[in-house]
């Protein structure tokens, strides 16, 4: 079982400068295969390895081998190997010569050496830097094909953060690229599940989760949360009384779906004694534990009434302070392995880079590399190269870390603006809500109860009017039913889900006060707000 007084501890004083392997030239060669295991730079010996979860895979997942030909690959390594085996065309029927990339910096940047220290000149990547001497990553290699796991340049850098923020605590773990966490999820739920089964979620979770599993056939049941998400109470209960007969002769849940920080759409933060009760619950009942985590480094600070007036942009000013002040994750308390964490760049770089990374035991990731090598294949290569320039060559570890400082104190500020409007334009007497503690969402609770309809109308007709006035008035927000996980249950409270991630200030703010004139048509308040 867990040890709760070592799992999940932080590392004081993290190396952002880790001494790297020294690794082969070949190895960054076009579509060269690679694992995480030749880049960590940490040992591993007195770690255990993970269990093993072949009871879980299913059929399609235990079948697949992967691709005969990506496998063929390796044999490029040897020197003076002529391929006419492999369909990698030569670069220069690539139409692209060079990119140049140009970096923004923060308005206010930090003085650390090597972070966010000014404009800095254009990043440049050409089709003949590697062999030419100038660099290991370019566009010949780029724009070709490569393994489903991703190019070994830019998975090197992946390894290495993941060991300065989570550091496994087994020792087989391995990395490999995903074309974000919603495709990741997808592979996921198809590695482990067979129509009929049951994904256990929170109550109230991501609407493209439960989308995505309802052609497979697969369903979610939810777990009671409250204001930091998961109950593990509820969770206990729900798998200590699971009755097949009553879901329809579907085996008992394995699989528990989580989104651990800024919960989408509750923005709900598990602090670390609530994720490792629930860890302490998936070991005793054998559950794999798939780890959403892409608002991961958007924690905030308490969002504080005393703010009145003005928000202030506040929180850890370093790298090493916001590697201390954030709550550790699963994965760094995972000492079974059934932890299988997907992590983004979609919410801290760009949605449209669409690249993400999976961490899991060798074997869950050697299993999602084949099925990747043969449907997927590995995100785009120009994506790869932009975020190597910007990552490995230019930022490095803390450079990272500090831009991550920097957008969570943007976010955060962002939070604390929305919920002043809240205050200032919400009716308080029917309209409720927890400050969001980390992500890019804002829930909001109406009481429907006090419609002047509500002896005649359900909780989901009461949910649609207000909507629909919101759209009229020029305000769009998100249904809370739309997150239920249970779609067959019966609906009897109303929530909303609101960003203040796609809009400028101004105009959060404008939209809080059309939802609130919403709010208040359909309720009949008139011009009140308390």
């Amino acid at each position: 079982m867990i040890n709760p007084q070592t799992s999940g501890e932080v590392d004081q004083d993290p190396n952002l400068e880790p001494e790297r392997k020294v690794v082969h030239p070949s190895q960054w060669a076009v579509a060269a295969p690679c694992t995480s295991e030749q880049f960590k730079t940490r040992k591993q010996q007195n770690k255990p390895n993970a269990r093993e979860w072949n009871h879980y895979l299913s059929s399609e997942s235990a079948s697949r081998t992967g691709s005969t030909l990506k496998n063929a690959f390796k044999h490029l390594k040897t020197p003076g190997m002529i391929s006419l085996g492999g369909g990698l065309p030569l670069s220069e029927y690539f139409p692209f010569e060079s990119l140049s990339l140009t970096i923004s910096t923060p308005e206010k940047p930090k003085s650390e050496k090597n972070v966010l220290s000014g404009v800095a000149a254009p990043l440049l990547a050409s089709k003949s830097d590697i062999d030419q001497g100038r660099n290991i990553y370019d566009l010949s290699v780029a724009l070709n094909y490569s393994q489903g796991s991703g190019s070994a340049q830019f998975l090197r850098w992946i390894t290495e953060h993941t060991e300065i923020v989570h550091d496994p605590p087994y020792a087989d773990w391995q990395c490999t690229m995903t074309i974000g966490n919603t495709s990741a999820l997808d592979m996921a739920l198809r590695m482990f599940t067979q129509p009929g089964d049951y994904v256990l979620s929170d109550e109230y979770t991501f609407a493209s989760a439960i989308e995505t599993a309802k052609p497979m056939g697969v369903k979610f049941t939810g777990v009671k949360m409250d204001n930091e998400g998961m109950l593990p109470d509820s969770l206990r209960e729900i798998l200590e009384g699971w009755d097949p007969t009553a879901h329809g002769n579907s085996r008992k849940p394995f699989l528990l779906y989580l989104i651990p920080t800024g919960q989408n759409p509750t923005g709900a933060t598990q602090g670390l004694e609530r994720r490792r009760n629930i860890y302490h619950i998936a070991q005793e009942h054998d559950l794999i534990i798939l780890e959403d985590d892409p608002y991961y480094f958007l924690q905030m600070n308490p969002f504080s009434s005393a703010a009145e007036g003005v928000p202030t942009r506040t929180g850890p000013q370093t790298p090493a302070d916001l590697l201390k002040k954030i709550v550790p994750s699963y994965l760094s308390m995972d000492i079974d392995g059934r932890v299988v964490r997907m992590d983004s760049f979609s919410k801290v770089v760009s949605p449209g880079v669409r690249l993400g990374w999976l961490t899991a035991p060798q074997q869950l990731v050697e299993q999602y590399k084949n099925h990747a090598d043969v449907s997927t294949q590995g995100p785009g290569g120009l994506s790869q190269l932009a975020l190597f320039k910007l990552l490995d060559e230019h930022w490095g570890h803390g450079g990272y870390l500090a831009w991550l400082t920097h957008i969570r104190q943007e976010y955060t500020y962002r939070r604390d603006s929305m919920i002043q409007a809240c205050e200032r334009y919400l009716p308080k007497t029917i309209t409720s809500w927890e400050p969001a503690q980390a992500g890019m969402f804002q829930w909001l609770a109406v009481d429907w109860r006090k419609h002047p309809d509500a002896k005649t109308k359900s909780a989901l007709q009461i949910e649609e009017e207000i909507w629909l006035k919101a759209i009229s008035n020029g305000a769009l927000v998100a249904c809370g039913s739309w997150f239920r996980a249970a779609t067959d249950a019966t609906c009897d409270e109303v929530f909303y889900r609101t960003t203040f991630a796609a809009a400028s200030l101004e105009q959060i703010e404008e939209a809080v006060m059309r939802l609130g004139e919403a709010l208040k048509t359909c309720f009949h308040l008139g011009d009140k707000i308390e």
